[in-house]
């Protein structure tokens, strides 16, 4: 009999079990081992050079600390029983297998109209059905239809098990000290009041923490001006390929990403056809590395050009600023790289990116972090605090943003 209550190294937390038999045959399925082929940060390593941590590392840090909290609220007269706790020690580790190459960068490029929450739910669904039901209740955990309803907020909430591991992993692996959080305290804190997931007022101090740190880990890390120009490429390169595709132009792919490539599959056609689940399911960052790099000799002087720029990391000019830039500046721009690339005005737009980016730590009118004092009183956490910032963290900071090569001067 193979021994499947291992234990895994990790840099984060230390020693990691894996808490059941059932835990660990999940984790051996290849649409689970596929996230060992997924970049947590997408293309953040172009700015932190070790930020090449995997999903497979986060989720395997979530489930981890799903079980401090497990014993947490048991400890504290909360039932949970044994069906339970591995239904949402499953649906925690399985809450990301949705995500697709390059994670949120390429969120709705490869497959559109069907954001990873929902492909992680069909994936689930259908692996649950390889399992004979035997992921049934961490499915209903995952989709927040099992009576339990604080279950559901361990996995996705604004206090989850996996917003606690990111900021501590991603804070690791990019260098970035503001990210720290104390995900021990935070959970230690944690408690239910009627269903609900909240927090003991001794914790507040480290919600505070946990909150102004995701704000700074955004601009920071996420929203990083490097950051989003290469994700910008990234976008702009795949939308062209997809062009040249529909026009008949051969594109060089590995085969799995041919199929997205000469299909363009949607959401609707994931619903009608399980067969696009599988074909997803074995599509990573490999694919689209491979496919770039074979496009750098692509006879398309954009397309080319793009896939040149993003393996050499010749990345463009991102300016960020609070209020929109002047319409004036914007033609100028457009026009240089006109001039610049000999370009058909249409075509700019895979040389030029004009958009928006949001930064919003905490949303009160989604799920709210509630703080429980004395005599059982509970109180939103932006009423709670008693720090001066905390009232503008519900309010959404927008920037401004262009993004086009630095070869174009104005």
């Amino acid at each position: 009999m193979t021994n499947k209550r291992k234990y895994i190294n990790d840099p984060v937390y230390g020693a990691v079990m894996i808490p059941s038999d059932l835990v660990f045959d999940v984790i051996e399925h290849p649409w689970f081992q596929r996230l060992r082929r997924i970049k947590q940060l997408g293309l953040a390593h172009y700015t932190f050079p070790s930020a090449q941590h995997t999903r497979f590392q986060h989720v395997l840090g979530a489930m981890h600390l799903m079980g401090l909290a497990i014993g947490v609220l048991r400890s504290k007269g909360i039932n949970i029983t044994d069906d339970e706790a591995e239904g949402v020690t499953l649906a925690i580790l399985l809450h990301d297998i949705g995500h697709g190459p390059f994670s949120h960068s390429l969120e709705q490029i490869i497959v559109r109209n069907m954001p990873h929450e929902e492909l992680s739910r069909l994936l689930i669904a259908e692996m649950n059905r390889h399992f004979q039901g035997r992921l049934g209740t961490a499915y209903q955990i995952f989709t927040n239809n099992y009576p339990k309803k604080f279950l559901h907020q361990l996995v996705s909430s604004q206090l989850d098990m996996d917003r606690l591991d990111y900021l501590a992993r991603d804070s690791f692996f990019t260098g970035v000290a503001e990210g720290v959080i104390s995900f021990d305290r935070i959970i230690k804190m944690l408690t239910v009041h009627n269903d609900a997931l909240v927090v003991e007022a001794k914790g507040i101090y480290s919600i505070e923490k946990f909150l102004i740190s995701r704000r700074l880990m955004y601009w920071q890390v996420y929203l990083h001006k490097t950051v989003l120009a290469a994700e910008q490429m990234l976008v702009n390169l795949l939308k062209r390929a997809f062009l040249l595709q529909r026009q008949d132009e051969l594109i060089s792919a590995t085969p799995n990403f041919s199929l997205f490539l000469k299909n363009q599959p949607t959401g609707d056609d994931f619903e009608k056809d399980a067969r696009w689940l599988d074909r997803f399911a074995q599509l990573d960052d490999f694919d689209i590395v491979a496919s770039i790099k074979m496009g750098m000799g692509h006879n398309d002087p954009i397309f080319s050009f793009l896939c040149e720029s993003l393996i050499n990391r010749k990345l463009f000019r991102v300016e960020l600023q609070r209020d929109p830039f002047d319409s004036k500046y914007v033609e100028n721009i457009l026009d240089a790289i006109v001039k610049k690339f000999h370009l058909q005005a249409e075509d700019t737009r895979f040389f030029f990116t004009h958009d928006k980016v949001w930064n919003k730590a905490y949303n009160p009118l989604h799920d709210r972090i509630m703080i429980k004092g004395k005599n059982n009183e509970l109180l939103n956490i932006s009423e709670a605090s008693e720090q001066l910032n905390i009232a503008v963290l519900p309010t959404i900071v927008s920037k401004h943003l262009l993004c086009y090569p630095k070869l174009v001067s104005v």
